[in-house]
């Protein structure tokens, strides 16, 4: 990943944008830090797909697993109470 300050960004704008070409990314720094990232448009470019290429979204399965089919459990009002007296830490 190629680094240029803010300031060589300002005074060599179009070689900085020559050297955003396919996925590479021109990370922009002030004063020394990163703060921002340059990279190609790409059309029809989704957020979800960008998100996807970063790592920090993964599709849900093409077959996901099937509902259960367990029935739910049944309680009685004192198995509820006792529950609810656990949840808000009146034991």
């Amino acid at each position: 990943m190629k680094s240029v300050s803010k300031r060589e960004l300002n005074e060599n704008t179009a070689a900085v944008l020559e050297q955003v070409v396919g996925s590479r990314v021109v990370v922009v720094t002030d004063p020394g830090k990163p703060q921002w990232q340059i990279r190609a448009f790409r059309d029809g470019d989704a957020r979800l797909s960008g998100l996807e290429r970063e790592g920090r979204y993964t599709p849900a399965a093409s077959d996901p697993a099937p509902w259960s089919t367990d029935p739910d459990p049944v309680y009685t009002s004192d198995q509820l109470d006792e529950l609810l007296s656990q949840m808000r830490g009146d034991h």
